[in-house]
């Protein structure tokens, strides 16, 4: 089973695709869909697009987006969050379910603090996913997103099972106890 996971962006969205199929997850493909008109509906249409096109070469089963957070720039959250809705609504459109985390969830998921920057989120991207190269950042935001949601699909974003040191020696579990259901 796929998970298809995006960082969405009105620039640029990452994407970011794991199979869970087996006992650990496993890196499919990553990069970033470029948006390069200057006129916001074509970008979003883009975005549209890009996406469609990874879910039919791809064929996910799930997909996972980042929730919207606030910034002290309204033009560009609001951009943000049409950019989410193009994203949501092709998913939608081919049949996906949609599940959606917030950025401090993912942080708090990957490396086990949710006051993260983008660079430890790239170094245990890589680092978990056994990658031989550093994804960009928007790409590794992206796997993010669709680790934290294999993890939460297993019980372990909520439990507390998967990040954080002391998580592990209170549950004796990690991640790799647990198998995708």
């Amino acid at each position: 089973m796929l998970i298809l996971g995006i960082d969405p962006g009105s620039r640029i969205t990452g994407y970011g695709v794991l199979d869970v199929s087996k006992p650990k997850p496993v890196y499919v493909a990553s990069g970033c869909i470029r948006l390069k008109d200057d006129d916001l509906a074509q970008r979003l249409a883009q975005c549209y697009a890009g996406i469609s096109e990874l879910i039919a070469v791809h064929r996910p089963a799930e997909f996972a987006i980042e929730q919207v957070f606030m910034s002290n720039n309204a033009a560009s959250a609001l951009k943000l969050g049409q950019a989410r809705g193009a994203a949501i609504v092709c998913a939608a459109n081919h049949g996906l379910p949609v599940s959606e985390y917030g950025p401090r969830q993912i942080k708090q998921a990957v490396t086990g603090t949710g006051a993260a920057d983008k660079s430890q989120v790239q170094h245990m991207v890589t680092a978990v996913l056994g990658l031989s190269a550093t994804p960009q950042a928007d790409a590794a935001d992206a796997l993010a997103i669709a680790l934290t949601h294999a993890h939460a699909r297993l019980g372990l974003v909520q439990q507390g099972a998967f990040g954080g040191r002391n998580s592990r020696q209170s549950r004796g579990k990690s991640w790799r106890d647990y198998r995708p259901g």
